[in-house]
């Protein structure tokens, strides 16, 4: 089903692009209806010209029911200051800037409903997953509306804001923990004789099938493992020198770190310009 409203995309970055397009190519909205935003006029330009879409100022493109906040943390303050008094109670936000609490939006557009979303980079093959909380004006409804335009990315969840940072910790930084796991389990291949691309193709499409194996088995991951890890056999060797090493504390670990960094992150609160 398509969405009757008119929806902005204020920053056209990676995060922004990629959600205009795969809203288009999900037949979600129609061209006309959407209208772009962006401070780099000509990176703004190739995008409308490619995808039929209209651009506009700030100013302008928040005459949509929809507005999406795509643009830089730091950069928010200056684009919330230029458009606060354009905003009212029908309009619905929709922030994907990191780090940036509900309280602060609400605060600079103090008639809004609001919501927060963390997506991860794979949404840029239609394959991310993406966390929204709902602002103190924000409805049902436009949660339901939120879920439908981030799971034609991927998939969504609900959360309450306090969850953001670990969520940023996961599945926000997680993509870059699997990628370094592919390149060192492809490297193990490589030091096992195998040809670098042979042991790449090999590594990616085994993280890929076993994801999609739990998802679509619905069964714990300690099942699918013990599954594949015979008594006495090569997997239950590998995973005795995983587990000799710390591999599951490890990344445990790095989920810590990278949520403490977003708790960092979010206590430095924006100025207006």
């Amino acid at each position: 089903m398509s969405i009757e409203k008119k929806l902005a995309v204020i920053g056209v970055g990676n995060m922004g692009s990629a959600l205009t397009r795969a809203w288009l190519q999900a037949g979600l909205i129609e061209p006309a209806s959407i209208c772009l935003a962006d401070a780099d006029t000509e990176r703004l330009r190739a995008l409308a010209a490619e995808l039929g879409v209209q651009t506009a100022d700030n100013r302008q493109a928040v005459a949509a029911d929809i507005v999406i906040l795509a643009v830089k943390p730091q950069i928010i303050p200056e684009v919330l200051t230029d458009i606060r008094n354009r905003i009212g109670a029908s309009h619905l936000i929709i922030s994907i800037a990191a780090g940036l609490p509900l309280s602060y939006l609400e605060e600079m557009l103090p008639r809004a409903r609001l919501l927060r979303v963390m997506p991860n980079t794979p949404l840029l093959i239609r394959a991310g997953v993406a966390a929204i909380a709902q602002g103190t004006r924000a409805t049902a409804q436009d949660l339901d509306l939120a879920r439908k335009l981030f799971d034609s990315v991927g998939r969504s969840v609900i959360v309450e804001e306090k969850f953001m940072d670990a969520v940023t910790g996961l599945s926000g930084s997680g993509p870059a923990y699997v990628f370094l796991f592919l390149e060192a389990l492809a490297d193990g291949g490589v030091k096992m004789g195998l040809p670098r691309q042979t042991a790449l193709l090999l590594a990616a499409q085994t993280i890929l099938g076993s994801a999609a194996l739990f998802l679509e088995s619905g069964h714990h991951p300690g099942i699918l493992k013990d599954q594949v890890a015979s008594p006495g056999g090569t997997t239950i060797t590998g995973l005795h020198v995983l587990e000799a090493g710390g591999f599951r504390g490890l990344i445990m670990s790095a989920v810590e770190a990278a949520t403490s960094r977003s708790q960092e992150l979010a206590t430095v609160r924006p100025t207006r310009p």
